[in-house]
């Protein structure tokens, strides 16, 4: 067994979970071996999440590691914190106000920030406020829908 660099073992791991599925890490470790790249458990694990890998539910109904999209993985953490973290969504002309609970707003701006979504100009995050700035009134009136969506749902889109 050689060593490999961690861009190595994430392209081996790319190429195995695009080829195959894989319901476990040890699965995952024994086909890495196969390959002659040898990784902990705890590597692994980093590794998957640096990859975006997740586990979902096959067609069949076992869970199985998939591979996200950074764009898709943000949009449906912040899916998840809307459920988990959202006390209220007020609007007021192109601007939302977030409530969460104490401590968790910069966290929650941040997933907001990284999620990308269309008509954000800015937030800024106190303790338990964010501040939302959209391009305009529309932008904002669709953001408050989608994410108050987002609060009930937990999901990102209606089809997941």
């Amino acid at each position: 067994m050689t060593e490999v660099s961690r861009a190595g073992r994430h392209a081996a791991l790319r190429q195995l979970l695009h080829e195959q599925r894989y319901s476990s890490q040890a699965e995952l470790a024994a086909a890495l071996e196969a390959r002659g790249i040898l990784a902990s458990q705890s590597t692994l694990s980093k590794d998957l999440l640096a990859l975006g890998a997740a586990r979902q539910r096959g067609a069949d109904g076992s869970l199985v590691y998939v591979l996200q999209e950074l764009d898709t993985r943000a949009a449906t953490r912040l899916a998840r914190l809307c459920a988990e973290l959202l006390l209220t969504i007020r609007r007021a002309l192109n601007q939302i106000v977030l409530r969460t609970p104490p401590g968790a707003a910069q966290y929650f701006g941040a997933a907001l920030d990284q999620a990308g979504l269309d008509g954000v100009v800015g937030t800024i995050a106190g303790d338990d406020t964010v501040l939302v700035i959209a391009v305009d009134e529309p932008s904002a009136a669709a953001l408050a829908e989608q994410l108050e969506r987002m609060t009930i749902t937990g999901k990102a889109t209606e089809e997941e």
